[in-house]
């Protein structure tokens, strides 16, 4: 059964893919989705009306993510594989297993994706959001 930030992930995915694939018959497929899966949602005692959000998700070969914002920090760590990540005006960068990512409450994240065409990618997403606030959003 699929979660609603999943399905929040995914219907963004949607609205980018026919957003960005002019219509020929020589465009090009979309990225694979990535697979979101919820772990965990803790609400703050000490923090009222916010809550933390823990996300697995796999990149499959070749998968990517819309250009979407959180509204939350966001926390990145590696699993396996090795991903693509950037946030507007800042640079790209490629991490692997053991390293991390954030994004704060005010960045766009304009690049996430595997950067093998050939391996899965694994990494776990900790959020730190409002309560009620979808963990995935779509750009202004």
């Amino acid at each position: 059964m699929r979660t609603p930030i999943a399905l929040a992930l995914c219907s963004l995915l949607s609205m980018a893919s026919a957003q960005a694939a002019p219509a020929t018959p020589t465009a090009q497929k979309a990225a694979p989705e990535p697979v979101v899966r919820e772990v965990m949602t803790q609400p703050l005692p000490d923090n009222p009306g916010k809550e933390a959000l823990i996300l697995t998700v796999e990149y499959p070969p070749g998968g990517a993510d819309p250009i979407h914002r959180h509204d939350a920090h966001g926390f990145v760590y590696v699993l396996q594989g090795r991903i693509v990540m950037g946030v507007a005006g800042g640079r790209e960068v490629t991490l692997g297993p053991g390293e991390a990512f954030h994004e704060g409450p005010q960045d766009l994240h304009t690049v996430g994706r595997n950067a093998s065409q050939t391996e899965p990618a694994r990494f776990v997403v900790f959020l730190l959001k409002d309560i009620g606030t979808p963990a995935v959003l779509p750009p202004h």
